[in-house]
């Protein structure tokens, strides 16, 4: 089955790091973020990426000219086993639907296939995911993730505090974590380059109460800006993001 990794943005809200490297190459540690998210999904045997690149595209085909090559197939010891990475350009000013519509040609012959954020960081686990796509059998299943906190939570009773909380994760609602499963119809609701994932597309598939949620209560993370960042380095040095 194909992944799609969404990897064509400009990053502007890490402008002081992507103004020289497009977001998914920042690295964390080691290694870009990409990495991490390859490796994640190679671990439950999903080794068929696509990279939908756009911005500094010529990036990504520099670092991987530095992997042992055999056609496609890309072997290196960040991975347990060999992977078949297709880097594509989707174009510098693609929206996020766009990009996905783009690799079409490239996923088929396949039914289903996934993708996620060239950004994002979990420990969701893929088989499950798939599994309870399979179950559902809704054209679209995303991973569903609890927003994380910005401030830190106090909890009062007779102005006396009775738990202290540094930014906690909050209980309450859940956001678009990224790491989706669907159906190869789902690329039918994108019209072109200007469509935005999560606008039309994913707004229609809901309306037809055909886009399902795989709720994951674990660890997740996006790198949206340097604080971000800082805070997946200090996770990465703890972890090394082995789940």
């Amino acid at each position: 089955m194909k992944v799609v990794i969404l990897a064509g943005g400009l990053g502007t809200r890490l402008s002081e790091l992507t103004k020289v490297t497009p977001k998914p190459m920042v690295r964390i540690g080691k290694y870009p973020i990409l990495i991490h998210i390859l490796k994640h999904y190679s671990n439950y045997g999903f080794k068929d990426f696509i990279l939908a690149t756009g911005y500094k595209k010529e990036i990504f085909a520099q670092y991987f000219k530095n992997f042992e090559k055999f056609g496609r197939q890309f072997k290196s010891k960040i991975f347990k086993t060999n992977c078949n990475i297709t880097i594509l350009n989707t174009g510098n000013h693609t929206m996020t639907g766009g990009r996905l519509k783009r690799t079409l040609k490239f996923i088929l012959p396949d039914k289903d296939f996934m993708f996620t954020y060239g950004d994002g960081i979990s420990n969701v686990n893929i088989n499950k995911l798939y599994k309870y796509h399979k179950k559902r059998n809704k054209i679209v299943t995303v991973t569903a993730v609890r927003p994380p906190a910005r401030f830190g939570e106090i909890i009062i009773k007779k102005n006396i505090v009775n738990s202290f909380k540094e930014k906690p994760q909050v209980t309450n609602g859940w956001i678009n974590g990224g790491f989706f499963v669907a159906k190869i119809g789902f690329l039918k609701f994108i019209k072109g380059d200007k469509d935005i994932l999560e606008k039309k597309p994913l707004e229609k598939v809901c309306k037809k109460r055909q886009l399902s949620a795989f709720k994951h209560e674990g660890f997740w993370k996006c790198m949206d800006v340097k604080r971000d960042k800082d805070e997946l380095e200090k996770i990465y040095r703890k972890t090394k993001f082995k789940w």
